[in-house]
């Protein structure tokens, strides 16, 4: 990582909402780089650098929370209505601070099932889950809230503590064959160096409002799983037939194999030059595994 461009400085200060997996690594990464992160929690904690957002229950950070925020990541899904917690609850507040930047973590799901073609950021979204169609509509209501906005479409996201190896370990891994069939992923640290890099950069690139982070390399589960069980000294068991392993998958689970597409990264990687780190999962569950 190279040092903060002039387009970053010592005084910002990041809000993030929903500190889950992808929110955590962000906070942790800007905090390493000397900004000032603070990061939501759904209940009091003790930690100087959380504060409390419970939108279902109309809890709303302080007004001391937003003194001198400068940049805004949301990592919040959709509540039950389709609509985003986040600008349901602060969208004025916002819209009245001197905000440079904010960015959304949405899916890659809003592209829905392409047979396995590419998708890019310039294909029109056609959602075929219900839990897309409510993405698309959060990645509207940001784009019509007059904010500076930049979403960042992510396929399957994984990482230290969060990959094949921990599936493998807990005895939850199913090793499913369906033809044809690919998935595209992302190492979470290409989530968060991406998107800083981009802010470092943000004065000399062109700005696109719609980017997709993912790695070059989209391919089957079972080479994902197969490189796992090989890099752990173990025997893959014998692989099951999706139609015959259907009836086993829970309705979320069954829903991820009805779409089949790959995810372009040329607009993040060609076009605005952003290097990865983890250009393919062979170099990212490696990263995984010695870090497990």
């Amino acid at each position: 990582m190279k040092n903060p461009a002039s387009s970053l400085n010592s005084k910002n200060k990041f809000l993030i909402f929903g500190c889950g997996f992808s929110g955590s690594f962000f906070a942790k990464k800007i905090r390493q780089l000397g900004y000032t992160a603070l990061t939501s929690s759904r209940s009091e904690k003790k930690d100087p650098d959380s504060f409390l957002f419970n939108s279902e229950i109309g809890i709303i950070p302080t007004k001391k929370t937003f003194d001198g925020v400068t940049h805004i990541l949301s990592c919040i899904p959709p509540d039950k209505n389709g609509k985003d917690p986040v600008l349901r609850s602060l969208k004025d507040q916002l819209k009245s601070l001197s905000l440079e930047w904010v960015g959304y973590l949405s899916t890659t799901g809003v592209y829905g099932n392409t047979k396995g073609d590419w998708v890019s950021e310039f294909d029109n979204p056609s959602p075929f889950q219900e839990r897309s169609h409510k993405r698309l509509n959060c990645e509207k209501e940001w784009l019509e809230s007059g904010l500076p906005i930049q979403i960042f479409r992510l396929p399957g996201i994984y990482g230290p503590g969060r990959s094949t190896f921990e599936a493998i370990k807990n005895k939850k891994v199913r090793v499913i064959s369906k033809k044809n069939q690919v998935f595209s992923r992302i190492h979470v640290a290409d989530i968060t160096n991406a998107i800083i890099y981009l802010l470092q950069n943000k004065n000399s690139l062109k700005f696109y409002q719609i980017i997709n982070i993912a790695d070059d390399q989209p391919c089957s589960q079972i080479e994902v799983i197969q490189y796992c069980y090989d890099l752990l000294g173990l025997t893959m068991p014998r692989p099951v037939l999706f139609e015959d392993a259907k009836k086993e998958l829970s309705p979320i689970a069954q829903s991820f194999w009805m779409e089949n597409r790959r995810v372009s990264n040329k607009l993040l990687c060609e076009t605005l030059g952003y290097k990865l780190i983890y250009k393919n999962y062979k170099i990212g569950l490696k990263n995984c595994y010695l870090n497990s």
